[in-house]
């Protein structure tokens, strides 16, 4: 009852899902990408059980999170990972009907997990600083609590993403792109890389401006142009 009525852990509520929903975006793209080429009876069932996987992995993430962060290269490994996620989201055909449709509506919700195992590593530190805050001994309480609020603002924006890409094509491109340019902003600032290229830190301790901006600059247009490639030599 005392949780209820304490101020610092609602704050800390409000907290988490702004948190949630301005990295949603990622994740609606992500889940848009993978879901797009699934039957229209489908789509619903890829987006909700894909954003109940994220979740789930998010909140087993909370625990581990800083350790994870600290691993040397493990940020590059998941770099290459996304990058081979979004020219593989980006090279689906959309009529591929020799495929079985349940066996199409699991690949698209493991797609979604894999990528936001990925993407959650770095967003999960500002939800455990959240919780931190005003969590008590009610850490994960909150962040369970935070993350199911959390929920239909992502599967909404899945939806809506979708629409724009049935829509305008153009905005699948996009969707790779956001995927490259997060994969290109991760890798360059994994701790093992940085040991190894001390320059690349500024006099602060943090990666070069310049240098980061670049490393998803070409990560984003990498995705494109190596999908694009993949793309031609398909046969008809």
């Amino acid at each position: 009852m005392e949780l209820v009525i304490d101020p610092a852990f609602w704050l800390s509520v409000g907290q988490i899902i702004l948190i949630d929903i301005l990295l949603g975006g990622d994740n609606a793209i992500v889940i848009a990408l993978a879901c797009r080429g699934l039957p229209e009876h489908q789509r619903r069932q890829g987006i909700f059980w894909g954003t109940m996987g994220a979740i789930v992995i998010r909140i087993a993430l909370i625990g581990v999170a800083l350790t994870l962060l600290g691993i040397p290269f493990l940020k590059l490994a998941g770099a290459a990972l996304l990058l081979w996620i979004g020219v593989k989201l980006l090279t689906q055909e959309d009529d591929d009907h020799e495929v079985d449709a349940s066996e199409k509506l699991w690949g698209a919700i493991k797609t979604i997990v894999l990528a936001d195992l990925v993407m959650s590593v770095d967003n999960v530190i500002g939800v455990t600083a959240a919780a931190d805050t005003g969590g008590g001994d009610h850490k994960m309480a909150l962040v369970v609590i935070g993350l199911l609020v959390s929920i239909p603002v992502v599967v909404w924006g899945s939806t809506l993403v979708i629409r724009l890409m049935d829509k305008f094509p153009w905005v699948i491109t996009l969707g790779g792109m956001v995927m490259g340019w997060i994969a290109g902003t991760m890798a360059v600032t994994d701790p093992g890389l940085l040991d190894l290229l001390p320059a690349m830190l500024d006099e602060s301790g943090n990666v070069l401006g310049w240098m980061y901006y670049a490393a998803g600059g070409v990560c984003a247009l990498g995705v494109v142009v190596v999908a694009k490639l993949l793309h031609r030599q398909t046969p008809p």
